[in-house]
């Protein structure tokens, strides 16, 4: 696969997001078949694993310490922090301080059976702790040397400056795709500026793009999928989103892919220092994921793909009132 570079290391362009097959969607692996998963993913070439404790309450981190530790020099391992499985009914328990982002790094470094985590993220911010002070447990972390880089998640552009300012940041990760520009607004030309790669999450836009959630998918979600409470996927929204899928599908034939190809491509051409991390429960897309990676699209084709979807025609907000109260990135005017 076509290689891009995350500081100083060369990753395929497309890695592998490792949230699915544990948490998210309500419709994850069991543990044999997730193992299967992550060593075809290495067959097929993909080098860059992207995992979190919050995955399944670290159960992602344990299967890829499974299934693939035993290839560590052959993958680039990321991981984040500040962001678990709430207490106390709570939806998730949010913790920058440096004391719980070092015991977090133990942790995980524990079930992903290494000495060493390539990229380590702050997950999400937390309020009530100066970024500045978390920076600071990274770079401890990194002289260490039980991180090589650290990352941030859904951050602005200013609290990756600040972050910045205290130890160069490595990476910034946060949703993009055709239907999420919010990084157009500021942080993708920050990366750029500063020399940080843009790691795109959701490049497929949580499967929309791909054309195979249908209407009755978002009407009948799993027990557990994330997307029934983001208002985009509600279905009288979701019914509105669908209908932009006959021109982008028409452009896909054109160019001669599949929906998923194009959308990815699409991410990649956004900026050489832009990777993306697709996840998924399935081999076959596993596969044509990769393929990805592959399409070249002229500015014409992108300048009309721009055209077809964006922000502007997308109905409904990505995350809910709650949701939102934990992002940090910069957010179009209503």
């Amino acid at each position: 696969m076509k290689q891009r570079k995350i500081g100083s290391s060369s990753v395929s362009a497309i890695g592998l997001g490792c949230m699915n097959y544990a948490h998210g969607y309500g419709n994850g692996l069991n543990r044999d078949d997730s193992v299967k998963l992550l060593r075809a993913a290495l067959d097929l070439g993909y080098t860059h694993f992207d995992t979190a404790t919050m995955y399944g309450g670290g159960v992602s981190e344990s299967i890829i310490g499974e299934a693939i530790s035993g290839r560590r020099d052959d993958y680039f391992l990321a991981s984040k922090c500040g962001l678990y499985p709430g207490k106390n009914g709570a939806a998730r328990d949010i913790d920058g301080d440096p004391k719980r982002i070092k015991q977090a790094c133990e942790d995980s470094l524990r079930r992903l059976k290494t000495d060493v985590i390539d990229l380590y993220y702050l997950h999400r911010i937390d309020w009530n702790v100066p970024i500045e002070d978390s920076a600071g447990a990274f770079s401890d972390l990194i002289r260490e040397g039980k991180i090589r880089a650290y990352g941030l998640s859904e951050m602005s552009a200013d609290t990756v400056r600040r972050a910045h300012a205290v130890h160069p940041v490595t990476a910034l990760q946060s949703e993009y795709s055709l239907w999420t520009r919010n990084p157009e607004i500021a942080t993708l030309e920050t990366c750029r500026e500063l020399g940080i790669a843009f790691v795109a999450f959701s490049p497929l836009a949580r499967k929309f793009l791909t054309g195979k959630l249908g209407l009755d998918d978002v009407r009948n979600p799993n027990e557990g999928d994330m997307r029934k409470v983001m208002p985009r996927f509600a279905p009288e929204n979701y019914a509105r989103n669908l209908e932009l899928l006959a021109a982008y599908n028409a452009i896909a034939e054109e160019v001669g892919c599949t929906p998923a190809e194009l959308a990815l491509a699409w991410v990649l051409s956004r900026g050489e220092h832009v990777v993306a991390i697709p996840g998924t429960t399935s081999l076959d897309h596993l596969a044509e994921n990769a393929r990805g990676a592959d399409v070249a699209i002229s500015p014409e084709i992108a300048a009309r793909l721009d055209e077809v979807i964006n922000h502007a025609k997308v109905v409904g907000h990505r995350y809910s009132t709650g949701q939102q109260a934990d992002i940090d990135t910069e957010e179009f005017a209503a």
